[in-house]
């Protein structure tokens, strides 16, 4: 990849990925990123999204050589990134009283 994936400060897991899984996971992604099974949540880049789930693996697409995403959280499935998900915009609404998940995610 032309860039390199980039990581939220406060990266969100799902159960199942431990420090040491996640390490391995990183390394993966950035040498060829043909990883099946796990799935990503990315900040989304179309303005009317907020926030993008996709596997992997989608992340050899000549797109992502020119635009990484900035992942938010890593899970080991889709249900485990919906899951994720849910606990990102309950967590927004606590701290903002609101849905603005960019903008709380990238302040």
């Amino acid at each position: 990849m032309a860039e390199k994936v980039r990581y939220h400060s406060k990266l969100y897991l799902s159960e199942g990925i431990t420090g040491k899984k996640l390490d391995k996971i990183k390394k993966k992604l950035e040498k060829k990123p043909l990883l099946s099974g796990v799935f990503l949540i990315a900040v989304s880049v179309n303005p009317s999204d907020q926030l993008d789930i996709f596997e992997a693996r989608l992340l050899a697409q000549s797109y992502f050589e020119k635009n990484p995403p900035y992942v938010i959280g890593i899970a080991e499935n889709r249900q485990e990134a919906v899951l994720l998900v849910e606990q990102i915009v309950q967590e927004c609404l606590r701290e903002r009283g609101d849905c603005a998940l960019k903008e709380y995610l990238l302040c």
